[in-house]
């Protein structure tokens, strides 16, 4: 039985994404709704089966207890699957890796404020105030804090990726995106989200996920994405392709791109361009990729 999630807008919704983090980073099955922000379409979505929910992301069980909120998600998801360690295992850093979440989940208003999460758009010179400047000196001390305190030894705050990490996630890509000052160690941990396999795959989904969404445009200096390059690939027409079925869901090929001269097909508009997005970013093709090369 698969739990069912409502998101937003990917390239937007910075709650969507830790919500979402919380089933594909740590390998939990999730069928996901998206609605529109700014429309009609989130509250009739929600409105199918999901009161009291209000905003995005909304769960629902497999029993269909819905859970609206992102802490109360990863309370539920971290009880239902130990397997998961959703919070980390050892005691004190999962009470660590709490504390953290729970500040990231009511704080940082200013800069939550002046840098809404843009997974489409990277700028310079956005001129963060005292406020935002106040925000990223406390989150650079907490993740400093965590490190220590917990004694990590990878790139994550409480040992391995646990929710903690995952709640962080949009913070992350909001200094990415915008360019916000922050020090050496703070920029290698938001260097480890930018190439956490499942931030790529939910960012490759958010690049074609819809139209722009005005609200979140800047007129400030753009330049390019800082996360790691994908690799070049281009939607092309024909049905023509090396594969006869979707390296995702097996179901016939109807829609192809084009990679180092080659043609891989797809079952839909959506699995192909979320691929030529960041093909690096989906295991299912690029073992069909790599093992066709081979």
């Amino acid at each position: 039985m698969t739990h069912d999630l409502v998101i937003g807008d990917r390239a937007y919704s910075s709650w969507s994404l830790r919500g979402w983090l919380l089933f594909d980073a740590f390998g939990i099955a999730v069928r996901t709704h998206r609605a529109r922000l700014y429309t009609d379409e989130l509250p009739r979505l929600l409105a199918q089966g999901y009161f009291p929910g209000r905003t995005a992301p909304t769960l629902r069980t497999p029993e269909g207890t819905v859970i609206p909120e992102t802490i109360a998600i990863a309370e539920e998801l971290a009880a239902r699957h130990p397997e998961a360690a959703i919070w980390p295992r050892d005691p004190h850093a999962r009470a660590t890796a709490r504390v953290l979440a729970a500040e990231m989940h009511a704080g940082f208003a200013a800069l939550r404020d002046h840098c809404p999460m843009n997974l489409r758009a990277s700028y310079t010179g956005c001129a963060p105030g005292e406020a935002v400047l106040a925000d990223l000196a406390r989150i650079e001390a907490l993740w400093d804090w965590a490190r220590e305190t917990t004694g990590s030894k990878t790139p994550w705050l409480c040992g391995d990726y646990s929710a903690a990490d995952a709640f962080f996630a949009p913070v992350a890509a909001r200094i990415a995106g915008y360019g916000l000052p922050v020090g050496a160690r703070a920029s290698a941990y938001v260097n480890a989200h930018l190439s956490h396999p499942s931030f790529r795959r939910w960012r490759a989904m958010g690049l074609v996920d819809g139209p722009d969404q005005p609200f979140y445009r800047r007129d400030w200096p753009r330049r390019d994405w800082p996360g790691p390059v994908p690799l070049a690939a281009r939607a092309v027409k024909g049905h023509e392709a090396e594969n006869a079925a979707c390296p995702y869901s097996g179901a016939p090929v109807r829609d192809v791109l084009e990679i180092a001269g080659r043609r891989i097909g797809f079952c839909n508009p959506f699995c192909r361009d979320k691929t030529a997005a960041d093909p690096e970013a989906w295991p299912a093709f690029m073992a069909l990729y790599r093992g066709a090369a081979g």
